[in-house]
């Protein structure tokens, strides 16, 4: 049992934390936390006003046991704080349901005004699909954001919007927007060099080409694309006419991007005009037609590929691809494929690609469950 004496040596072993420690240890903690914190010494009363990174995970319930922020305590807190804030996350749980988006639009407003905020998360999630939130305007009047993640909304940008100059990464996860918003917001983000594209609503986006797209990101560095993209981006005629993506260095396609005729032709063509990619991870459905699209691209060259990773069923096609990117990657180390095959057909897959001509002759094969 521990005596008086050793509580109180504990609080004075706390208080003689460097403030960076400190400030370092109350970020990692919901903001709700962080503010508790005050009650455990005196000198940590104002300490978590002066965090940087906010977090607040808000969330609908009508029971009285219960001790979660509303919006009204998030406005509180950010009256009280009195340092700069650079990073904010809101996480909405089925908080819409009773709640006004005008209260999240008055937080952003007053972070226009008071803060030069540099990363911003906005989780706006509800379980029924039907329900889009919009993303409150006032968040495209920050200026100054090199780090947006927005999560299942509706995006729509005002009539009169001037861009991001700062932004170098941006990610639309499960969201809501229109072809021609989605290309305004990309040509407004000079700065862009990772992108993390999810459309999730297929049924009110116009298609556009993958030319229109990539003319939108000449200094992107990492790109992920995730869903059916078949749904929304047409393949150009002529993939000679891509722009190089010189800069791209991290290419992941993920969850049905890579599947069908339509998914081979995309593959290439981004791969294509792709020259310094070094780290490739692709996630491959069925159906594939390789064979079909190929001739096209018999002068990839990936000089600078060192990393391939896989993910597929282990059909004859598949494995054709893997041979088209072994015979042309003269930098390639590793080459790691993710399989639900049989040990059998894993082994005869492996033996198959070990024969198969490289341009890298220390590359390593290695297939896991």
């Amino acid at each position: 049992m521990k005596t008086r004496s050793m509580y109180k040596a504990e609080r004075m072993s706390l208080n003689r934390l460097p403030d960076p420690v400190l400030e370092t240890i109350l970020c990692l903690l919901l903001t709700k936390e962080a503010v508790r914190t005050s009650i455990l010494l005196r000198e940590w009363r104002y300490k978590w006003t002066h965090i940087p990174k906010l977090r607040f995970e808000l969330r609908n319930t009508t029971s009285e046991l219960t001790s979660d922020m509303d919006m009204y305590d998030v406005y509180r807190v950010l009256l009280l704080h009195r340092g700069p804030i650079h990073e904010l996350t809101l996480y909405f749980d089925h908080y819409w349901e009773h709640y006004e988006a005008f209260e999240c639009d008055q937080i952003i407003l007053h972070l226009l005004r008071n803060h030069t905020l540099k990363k911003l998360t906005l989780f706006g999630l509800y379980e029924t699909e039907d329900i889009w939130y919009k993303l409150p305007e006032p968040v495209f009047a920050l200026h100054h954001l090199t780090d947006p993640h927005l999560c299942t909304f509706d995006i729509d940008h005002p009539s009169i919007f001037n861009g991001f100059g700062s932004l170098q990464k941006l990610v639309l996860s499960y969201v809501k927007i229109s072809t021609e918003t989605l290309l305004h917001l990309l040509s407004k983000c000079p700065s862009l060099k990772t992108l993390d594209l999810h459309i999730d609503d297929y049924e009110h986006i116009d298609s556009c080409t993958i030319n229109e797209l990539l003319k939108c990101l000449p200094l992107i560095e990492h790109l992920t694309i995730s869903g059916d993209v078949s749904q929304w981006l047409v393949l150009d005629s002529v993939p000679q006419e891509l722009p190089t993506l010189i800069h791209l260095k991290y290419l992941c396609l993920n969850q049905y991007c890579i599947s069908g005729d339509y998914g081979s032709a995309f593959l290439l063509a981004l791969i294509k005009c792709s020259p310094n990619l070094e780290h490739a991870h692709l996630e491959m459905e069925y159906l594939l037609e390789f064979s079909a699209v190929k001739d096209k691209y018999l002068d990839v060259w990936l000089a600078h590929l060192n990393t391939l990773d896989l993910c597929f069923c282990s059909s004859l096609l598949e494995i054709e691809f893997v041979k088209f990117m072994l015979a042309r990657s003269p930098k390639l180390k590793k080459v790691s494929i993710l399989t639900v095959v049989d040990r059998k057909q894993d082994a005869k897959m492996v033996k198959t690609l070990l024969r198969a001509p490289r341009a890298s002759p220390g590359v390593k094969i290695c297939t896991w469950k």
